[in-house]
């Protein structure tokens, strides 16, 4: 038998000091074997007493590396040119990086296998490292910030009639046993610092902006905001098959849901960038921070098998009665679309996750139905696909020959700031037409 060291082979003809390195290596890469009783040239020279050699490793490795590699070693006698070597399996690790417990972790500690030695890793691959392995325990370290705030996630639960005290936070993680708030505590707190941006688009692309938000705060406040953002612009298309009249949103609104609490639950919070939600004339997107959980591929994710990455996040959720208790989002989405000729997308990268949710009136939106009600030959092709509230708007500024803010306000008893907006989109469809400026403004068409 041959041996020859490689990217996954290392040989050592005794015991020294440097295994330990050799073990870190293989641990924080892709594994491998550590052959003891062979020189670096592949010569077998054997050891003596085998059961020796394999104590002295582990209690090596037990002393001095850290976290606890042990479970991922694998220790054997094998037999080569009549002569007893031992050989260490040692499997990739859970709990990367892993380092030599007196140099800590950093490049002089933290060690990768590269080619055929092993060497110290950058402090961009140790990085890399604990996000990848701890992204999902974000949430379970303490919080830098411990002046929190809990309005939102306070209502909320009131709103469900849970209770949000201190042992209830406490039994939701969101407190640790040293009575300090957790990252998942920051995360439900009034000063969460993370974010999601959302945008509107004129088309397809991203040529033209008709409007954006950035939304902050509670993720519980930030869910519910961003799902008012989504459904004020997820319009109702009607179609008439013989006398039956059929209303269409542009996105069913369990899909809607399913993408946005998907996007919530899943994300890497150990990353600083906002969520994504773009929302397109054909389309709208959701792209979450933080690619799959590692181990698991889209096909699983297709198939119906859910890892969190923030199982405490996830318990808060379920217990707010949001998400179930297994990974059924997915499957939710594509069952809203069975019927639909053009099916979601899920596409994941190393870093993001994105759904993308067709719009299912696409081709239908500039289609005029006469038989719709008795004066809609006085709509246009585009007010067709208005939703009830716009439809509003026009109509009363038929019959009053304007329109202000004040009066949207309060024909739809909506506030001030959605009134805006929904003028906003009409003057911007070119269905009002806007004059005036501040207090004075009025729109007709």
């Amino acid at each position: 038998m041959i041996f020859q060291e490689s990217e996954t082979i290392e040989l050592k003809e005794i015991v020294v000091d440097e295994i330990k390195k050799e073990i870190v290596a293989f641990a924080n890469s892709s594994g491998g074997t550590l052959y003891v009783g062979i020189r670096d040239d592949g010569t077998i020279v054997g050891v003596d007493n085998p059961d020796d050699v394999s104590l002295q490793i582990s209690n090596m490795v037990r002393d001095s590396i850290k976290p606890d590699v042990t479970m991922f070693l694998h220790y054997k006698t094998i037999e080569a040119d009549g002569k007893v070597l031992v050989a260490v399996d040692v499997q990739r690790g859970t709990d990367r990086p892993y380092y030599i417990a007196k140099k800590g972790m950093r490049p002089e500690g933290v060690y990768v296998r590269q080619g055929y030695s092993s060497v110290p890793a950058t402090d961009a691959a140790i990085r890399h490292m604990i996000k990848e392995t701890d992204g999902d325990r974000f949430e379970a370290m303490r919080c830098l910030n411990q002046d929190l705030t809990f309005e939102s996630a306070a209502k909320e639960f009131s709103l469900r009639n849970l209770e949000f005290a201190s042992q209830q936070m406490r039994t939701l993680k969101l407190v640790d046993q040293d009575n300090l708030y957790t990252n998942l505590g920051m995360l439900l707190s009034d000063q969460c610092i993370q974010t999601i941006k959302a945008a509107v688009f004129q088309g397809t692309d991203q040529t033209t902006f008709k409007d954006r938000r950035e939304f902050s705060g509670s993720l519980l406040k930030q869910m519910n905001e961003v799902y008012d953002f989504i459904d004020f612009r997820n319009q109702t298309q009607a179609t008439v098959e013989r006398l039956l009249r059929i209303d269409t949103r542009d996105y069913p609104e369990i899909a809607v849901r399913e993408a946005l609490l998907n996007l919530l639950v899943h994300r890497d919070y150990s990353f600083r960038a906002s969520a994504l939600i773009s929302i397109y004339a054909n389309r709208i997107e959701f792209v979450s921070i933080g690619g799959l959980v590692p181990g698991i591929d889209l096909e699983d994710i297709m198939m119906g098998i859910s890892v969190c990455r923030n199982p405490d996040l996830a318990n808060v959720f379920y217990r707010l009665h949001l998400i179930e208790a297994y990974g059924t989002g997915i499957g939710k989405i594509m069952k809203a679309y069975e019927n639909e000729a053009e099916k979601p997308v899920i596409e994941a990268t190393k870093n993001a996750f994105k759904i993308i949710l067709p719009n299912v009136n696409t081709n239908t939106k500039t289609t005029k139905d006469s038989s719709l009600s008795s004066d809609s030959s006085s709509y246009t092709p585009l007010e067709t696909s208005l939703n009830d509230r716009e439809k509003k708007v026009l109509e009363y500024t038929r019959t009053h020959g304007a329109v202000t803010k004040k009066n949207v306000t309060e024909l739809l008893e909506v506030s001030k700031s959605t009134a805006g907006r929904i003028l906003k989109d009409l003057v911007e469809n070119n269905l009002l037409n806007q004059y005036g400026k501040a207090r004075s403004t009025k729109y007709t068409l």
